[in-house]
């Protein structure tokens, strides 16, 4: 798969690295201002290199790659790993799930008159209902440890 060229399209890199179901949707990206490399925006004609840095917002998550290996076909998704490095922070992947929690308990609000919930809105008013029972059980347990009382 690694090319003799040491240069290859960002959009199509991008595709070949399934970060993007398909190469137009990789170049609208790129158009809009949603990849940058090595801190600059570009178009989806830029020529990427191996060792550069790309910023990237993806589902709201701003990640940081780093390109190790060209290509120019697109690969299995078990040896992406081996072309991209992702150099996003953990505390970027956190925030991200917990906006999403935070997003999903808003989709759980009701309006009155609305019928009876569906068998897949109940089971998420349940779990939601269970972790908020979860972190009551935690917090109880600390005020216990530091002799408060709820």
């Amino acid at each position: 798969m690694i090319e003799e060229t040491d240069s290859a399209r960002i959009d199509l890199w991008l595709w070949a690295v399934r970060f993007y179901k398909t190469r137009s949707l990789a170049a609208d990206a790129c158009r809009k201002g949603w990849v940058m490399v090595n801190g600059h925006r570009i178009k989806p004609s830029r020529a990427v290199r191996v060792g550069d840095e790309l910023g990237i917002r993806h589902q709201n998550i701003e990640k940081t790659l780093r390109v190790r290996e060209l290509l120019k076909r697109r690969v299995g998704a078990k040896v992406v790993d081996q072309y991209v490095e992702d150099r996003t922070p953990p505390e970027v992947y956190a925030l991200a799930e917990e906006q999403r929690k935070l997003n999903a308990t808003a989709d759980l609000i009701r309006d009155r008159g609305a019928g009876r919930p569906t068998k897949r809105q109940r089971r998420e008013i349940e779990e939601v209902m269970l972790e908020a029972e979860q972190r009551e059980a935690v917090y109880r347990k600390w005020d216990e440890g530091l002799g408060r009382r709820r």
